[in-house]
Formats: C-alpha cells, sequence, structure tokens
C-alpha cells in the first residue's frame, strides 16, 4: 500500500499584483487572507525601483493628546467639585474629542504615502477614495522645503514640488523633509 501524500495546509497564488492566502484548519475550513501591499508595489513600472519612502510625522498627534490630557486635568478637577455632573459631562466631552481626533490623525497617517522612484514621485492619500497626484522627475524643477523651529527639532516639515507647468500640492508635516529632498534632487 502507497503512503498518502500529505496534505497541503497553505497554499498561495498570485493576481493582480495581490498575494491571497488559502488556509486549511484542522477541520477542512478555508480562511483566505490577503496580506497588505501599499499602493506603491501595485504601480511599480518593470524595472522601475522605490527610492525613499515617506509618510506624515507623528507631531499630527498632537492636538489629539492634548484634548486627551485636558480631559484628564478636568477628571482630576471633578474630584474636588461639588456640582460633579456638568465636569463629568466636560470630561467625557474631551475625552470623545481627543480620541476623535487621535483616530483622524492616525487614519490619515496611514491612508497616506508619499515615495520617491527613480523615475517619478508619487504622492497618495484616501482610503474608498483615493486621491493620487505622480510627477515624472523630468519634470522636477525644484523641491522647497519649509520647517518651523519644533520640525527642525523633530525632524518634520512641509515640502512643494515645483514642476514645469504645474506643481505638487503642498506636502504638509511630512517626516525627514531633507532626506526626502536629497533623493529627489540627487539623481
Amino acid at each position: 500500500m502507497a503512503p498518502t501524500p500529505a496534505r497541503k495546509t497553505a497554499y498561495s497564488y498570485r493576481r493582480d499584483a495581490e498575494t491571497a492566502i488559502f488556509a486549511l484548519n484542522a477541520h477542512g475550513f478555508t480562511h483566505f487572507k490577503v496580506p497588505e501591499m501599499r499602493y506603491i508595489e501595485r504601480v511599480l513600472q518593470p524595472g522601475e525601483s522605490l527610492i525613499h519612502a515617506s509618510k506624515i510625522h507623528w507631531i499630527v498627534y498632537i492636538p489629539g493628546v492634548a484634548v486627551v490630557l485636558a480631559g484628564i486635568a478636568v477628571f482630576i478637577v471633578v474630584l474636588d467639585r461639588p456640582d460633579q455632573v456638568l465636569w463629568l459631562a466636560l470630561f467625557i466631552g474631551c475625552i470623545a474629542v481627543g480620541f476623535f481626533l487621535l483616530f483622524l490623525a492616525w487614519f490619515k497617517r496611514w491612508t497616506t504615502e508619499i515615495d520617491v522612484t527613480d523615475r517619478r514621485i508619487v504622492y497618495k492619500r484616501g482610503f474608498i477614495w483615493r486621491h493620487t497626484v505622480e510627477m515624472n522627475m523630468d519634470k522636477v524643477e525644484s523641491v522647497d522645503v519649509d520647517q518651523s523651529v519644533l520640525g527642525r527639532l523633530f525632524d518634520y516639515g512641509d515640502i512643494t514640488i515645483r514642476g514645469t507647468g504645474i506643481g505638487l500640492e503642498p506636502l504638509r508635516n511630512i517626516e525627514a523633509p531633507l532626506a526626502f529632498r536629497n533623493s529627489v534632487t540627487a539623481r
């Protein structure tokens, strides 16, 4: 009697630049998972290589953190007040607004990609509604970097890319803007 071949527990196939993984568990049920793939990995042309990948700096979390800290301060004040109902409502409002701001900042940071390849600059933002802007490296005239004092300390800033005819919209609060500029201008 010939031995039976071992049962495969997982296999994958490639379709439209996404790898889907099917896995069988012990009961024979199939699980489907599509690994995350960045936008730039899906749109790279043959022979094109990624030089620099950037994203929005973590400084965008500061307003949400400030509001949450204000809510915590209100909560500390609530402990000493006899009229706690109004203060508790203010505390809950601050915490809710703070977490909403934190979520918006996280979502904006998660859905924004700024990449430099050897042929073009790609800026993508959005999740369901997507906005992409691309500029060929041959069309780039200059890269302007604006940094405040805090931007210099924490290595973030605004970048404006000027090209022939039209430029990219200003990219705000980008991490490591000088490294981004150097990867664009040093060809």
